[in-house]
């Protein structure tokens, strides 16, 4: 490596609004995060569905045939009526009369 193109590596504090701090090493001593892996819901269980417009409940509707998550047990499925088995007619057989194809002219 060429000496003095590249920036120093030192020790840094990343902070977050939450108060945690983690110590590693970067280019920079200290940085300040929003929000980190100990305040950030998904990482805390904390999350929420945010149900805009009956977005949650169309899908619950639509795929109502599996168990969710919520522990709230399947719809019945609807059953479908026997289908019947109809053989097809048989068709009349109709032959064409082939064209014959006329003798190659000589040149």
């Amino acid at each position: 490596m060429k000496k003095g193109i590249h920036p120093d590596f030192q020790e840094t504090v990343f902070r977050c609004a939450c108060g945690a701090e983690v110590h590693t090493r970067s280019i920079r001593p200290e940085f300040k995060i929003e929000i980190c892996s100990n305040c950030h819901p998904f990482f805390t269980g904390k999350q929420k569905l945010v149900d805009s417009a009956g977005r949650v409940e169309r899908f619950m509707k639509k795929y109502a045939t599996a168990e969710v998550a919520t522990g709230k047990p399947a719809a019945k499925a609807r059953k479908k009526p026997a289908a019947t088995t109809v053989k097809p007619k048989a068709k009349a057989a109709t032959t064409k009369p082939k064209k014959e194809k006329a003798p190659a002219a000589k040149k």
